[in-house]
């Protein structure tokens, strides 16, 4: 198993929580120092995605998600122990899902966005 950055492991903790905006910190605190690795970027983007969309921001999600798309796509199947695969899925899903007419919603209307699905990060390594 490879040896990630601590702020990676916490990074898929907070995932899972649904604890977007300090996924976006710890992404963000590698992927300072390794700004080639577009695959961080990519996650890193997804994460923004997500936060936006709780918060009503469905504009800001849709282009967040679209960008996180293309970059994730060059280390398909998969990198740094993630299924790419699993999460281009979910990229895809989300997307569909989103509204297009929508730029946004008052935060007190964000439950009347439609759900968008779930997904789990686990470090597989061994795939």
């Amino acid at each position: 198993m490879e040896n990630y950055p601590l702020e990676y492991y916490e990074f898929f903790i907070k995932f899972n929580e649904g604890d977007y905006y300090t996924c976006h910190d710890l992404l963000e605190e590698i992927w300072m120092t390794d700004k080639e690795n577009y695959f961080l970027k990519g996650m890193l983007q997804m994460t923004v995605a997500l936060y936006h969309y709780s918060y009503g921001n469905v504009k800001g999600a849709r282009m967040m998600m679209e960008a996180a798309r293309q970059y994730i796509q060059k280390y398909r199947p998969v990198y740094w122990g993630v299924n790419l695969e699993e999460v281009n899925e979910f990229i895809e899903r989300c997307l569909t899902i989103m509204p297009r007419n929508i730029e946004r919603v008052e935060f007190d209307k964000v439950d009347q966005l439609p759900k968008l699905p779930t997904l789990l990060l686990y470090l597989q390594d061994h795939i």
